[in-house]
C-alpha cells in the first residue's frame, strides 16, 4: 500500500476558501479568540505528521495481530500502546473539549479534519480516542457539576478512555426492550447489572481506567424507549482523590472475531452490580445519549470518507505504476513495453468516481461541522437555524458517506485487480474495514428511516425546507454568473427532482404506511447525491477563477465536471424508485420468497 500522505491542501482550501471557517470562528464569542487560520493550520500539520509517522506504519500489522483476550482482559497489538501514549502527550484528546475541564475549545469543523487523517490512516486505532470524545460530550452536557470534574479532565488528557455501551444481545435498534438493571443505593449511585454486546473499546491495555456511559432501566421505569436512563460506569473505582482503586464488577466477557477493524476491541461486557451515577435525568437517557449521536455518527461517516480518501491515494499510486497495454489514443510512453493504466478510460472512471466522491463527502463532512459548530457555540435563530440543519443532516452525512465509502474501496480493489485481493497491498483490509461503518451507530437502513420518518414525514418536510432553501440562495447568487451556468442549472434541476420526491413521498405516506419504508434508502441516495453536487458546486464558485494560476484548483473544477456529468444523473433512476410506491415491495406474499 502506497505510504499515507494527509490531503492538507485540499482541507485547507475547504475551511479557508470555500466556508470562511476563521470569519465564523471570530463570529461565535466562544471561539473568536480560541481559534484563527494560522492555530488551526498549525494542528493539522501536526495531525498529518502523527497520522503517516505513527498510526499509518501499524495500521496493517494491527490489523494482521489484532486484539486479544485473556481471562477478562484485553490486549491491543503491538505498537498501539506507545502510538496512544504519543496521541496522548500531544494533547490530541482535549481538542474538542470543554475548557473548563481541561479541554481546548476547539470547533468541529477542525476536528472534522483531525478525525478523517486518523480514520484514513488506521480506523481501529481512530475509534479509541473518538469514542472517548463521544463519551466526553455526553457527561458534559448532561452530568453533574461533580461527575464533570472528577471524570473530564482525565479523559480529555487519555489518562481514562470512554465507551458507550448500548446494544444487548436481544436489543439492537429497539432499545426500548433493553434488560440491563439500575437498582437505586442509598448513597444515590445506582447498582448496574446486565450485559452488553458490541461495545468498541469496552476493554482495553491503552487507559488506566474506561469510563463506560450505559443505558439501563430503573424498576419502576415506563416501558419502551421512554424508560430508559444512562449511567456512567467506571471499569475501576475512583477513590476522592481521583485515583483508581479496585475492581467495579465490570468485566469483558469476550471479544468479537470480525471481518474488520481488528486492532478495535469490540466486546461482550458485563456488569455485575457496578457502581454507577445518572447521567442526566431520569427515564431520559435516549435524550442524553443522542447528544453525542450527531457527533458520533458524523464520526463513522468520517471514517468512511477516511478509507475513500486511503483507497484513492493507493490506486492511484497503482495507476500511475502499473504497465498494461496501450492506450487506445496510441502509446503514450513508447519507450515502454506497455502504458501505465491510468491511461484507459474505465481505470479512470474509477479513480475520478473516487476522487469526486471524496471530495463531496469532505465538504459536506465540513458542511456539517460548520452547523455542529453553530448549534453549540450560536445564539437566538442561528442556533435553532444550526439545529435544524444538524437534525436534517446527521443521516445523509452518516449513510450517505459510508455507503459510497464502500464503493470507494471497492473501486480502489478494483483498479489494483488481482494485487487488490491479496493481502500484501492493503487494499482488501480497506474494504473489511469500512464495511462496519454502515452498520454500527445506526445501520444505514435505520438512518435512512430516520431522514424519512422523523426528519420528513413528521414535520410535513420543514426541516427539508431549512436545507433547500440554503441550497436555492447559493443557486440565485450564483444564476447570472456565465461560468457556473454547467453547475448550477443541473444542480437547480435536481434540488427540483429532490423536491418533488419529497413531496410525493409525504402525500404517500397518508394513504400507504409502508411507504416511507419502501422509499427509504433510495430517497437518502436521492440527497446524498443533490448535497455532494451542491457542494461540489461551493467548491467551483471558489476554484474556477483560480483555474489558470494554479493546477490545484483546475483539478477541483475537472472533478466538479465529472461529477455533474457521470454521477449526479444517478438521481433520475432513485428519484423513480422513490416515486415508485410500496406495491412492488409489500404485494408478494411471504410463502413467494
Amino acid at each position: 500500500m502506497a505510504d499515507y500522505k494527509a490531503p492538507l491542501r485540499e482541507m485547507h482550501f475547504l475551511l479557508h476558501e470555500v466556508f470562511a471557517a476563521e470569519k465564523l470562528w471570530a463570529e461565535l464569542p466562544q471561539l473568536s479568540g480560541v481559534v484563527d487560520r494560522e492555530t488551526a493550520d498549525a494542528i493539522l500539520e501536526e495531525m498529518a505528521k502523527l497520522a503517516a509517522n505513527t498510526l499509518d506504519p501499524i495500521n496493517r500489522s494491527g490489523d494482521e495481530e489484532g486484539c486479544h483476550w485473556r481471562d477478562g482482559e484485553v490486549t491491543t497489538p503491538a505498537g498501539f500502546k506507545e502510538a496512544y501514549a504519543t496521541f496522548c502527550a500531544g494533547g490530541w484528546g482535549a481538542l474538542l473539549g470543554n475548557p473548563e475541564y481541561g479541554g481546548m475549545g476547539m470547533p468541529k469543523m477542525l476536528g472534522a479534519q483531525v478525525e478523517e487523517m486518523l480514520n484514513a490512516a488506521n480506523i481501529s486505532f481512530a475509534l479509541y480516542p473518538v469514542l472517548t470524545n463521544g463519551a466526553c460530550l455526553a457527561i458534559d452536557a448532561h452530568a453533574s457539576e461533580t461527575l464533570k470534574r472528577k471524570y473530564l479532565p482525565r479523559m480529555y488528557e487519555g489518562t481514562w478512555a470512554g465507551a458507550m455501551d448500548l446494544t444487548e444481545p436481544h436489543a439492537g435498534t429497539d432499545l426500548g426492550i433493553i434488560r440491563t438493571r439500575a437498582e437505586p443505593c442509598e448513597d444515590g449511585s445506582y447498582c448496574i447489572t446486565g450485559s452488553k454486546i458490541f461495545i468498541t473499546g469496552g476493554d482495553q491495555d491503552l487507559s488506566e481506567n474506561i469510563i463506560h456511559l450505559v443505558l439501563a432501566k430503573l424498576p419502576d421505569a415506563p416501558k419502551g424507549p421512554r424508560g430508559i436512563s444512562l449511567f456512567l460506569v467506571p471499569k475501576y473505582t475512583v477513590n476522592e482523590d481521583g485515583s483508581v482503586g479496585g475492581s467495579n464488577n465490570v468485566r469483558c466477557g469476550s471479544i468479537e472475531h470480525k471481518m474488520g477493524i481488528k486492532a478495535s476491541a469490540t466486546c461482550a461486557m458485563n456488569f455485575d452490580g457496578a457502581q454507577g451515577w445518572l447521567v442526566g435525568e431520569v427515564n431520559k437517557g435516549l435524550a442524553a445519549m443522542f447528544t453525542m449521536m450527531n457527533y458520533e455518527r458524523l464520526g463513522v461517516g468520517i471514517q468512511g470518507l477516511g478509507a475513500s480518501e486511503r483507497s484513492y491515494q493507493n490506486a492511484l499510486a497503482y495507476a500511475r505504476e502499473r504497465i498494461q497495454s496501450r492506450s487506445p489514443a496510441g502509446a503514450q510512453q513508447p519507450g515502454q513495453v506497455a502504458d501505465p493504466i491510468i491511461v484507459h478510460p474505465d481505470v479512470r472512471r474509477m479513480l475520478l468516481t473516487q476522487k469526486a466522491l471524496v471530495g463531496g463527502g469532505r465538504a459536506l463532512s465540513t458542511y456539517v461541522a460548520q452547523w455542529l459548530d453553530i448549534a453549540k457555540f450560536g445564539e437566538g435563530d442561528a442556533r435553532k437555524n444550526a439545529e435544524a440543519m444538524v437534525a436534517l443532516l446527521t443521516p445523509v452525512a452518516k449513510a450517505f458517506t459510508t455507503d459510497m465509502g464502500l464503493d470507494c474501496t471497492v473501486l480502489g480493489q478494483q483498479v489494483l485487480g488481482g494485487h487488490g485481493y491479496i493481502r500484501e497491498w492493503g487494499q482488501e483490509q480497506l474494504v473489511r474495514d469500512v464495511r462496519i461503518t454502515q452498520i454500527y451507530e445506526g445501520t444505514n437502513g435505520i438512518q435512512a428511516l430516520d431522514l424519512v420518518g422523523r426528519k420528513t414525514v413528521a414535520n410535513g418536510g420543514a426541516l427539508f425546507e431549512v436545507f433547500a432553501t440554503d441550497v436555492q440562495n447559493f443557486i440565485d447568487s450564483e444564476v447570472d454568473c456565465e461560468a457556473m451556468a454547467e453547475f448550477i442549472q443541473p444542480l437547480a434541476a435536481a434540488l427540483q427532482r429532490l423536491r418533488e420526491a419529497t413531496g410525493n413521498m409525504i402525500a404517500a405516506t397518508r394513504e400507504d404506511p409502508c411507504a416511507p419504508g419502501a422509499a427509504s434508502v433510495e430517497y437518502l441516495h436521492l440527497f446524498g447525491y443533490v448535497a455532494y453536487a451542491f457542494m461540489w458546486a461551493k467548491v467551483v464558485s471558489v476554484a474556477q477563477a483560480r483555474q489558470e494560476e494554479d493546477s490545484f484548483y483546475r483539478a477541483q473544477v475537472k472533478t466538479a465536471r465529472f461529477y455533474f456529468a457521470r454521477l449526479l444523473p444517478r438521481t433520475q433512476g432513485l428519484a423513480a424508485s422513490v416515486n415508485a410506491g410500496s406495491a412492488a415491495l409489500m404485494d408478494m406474499e411471504e410463502a413467494l420468497f
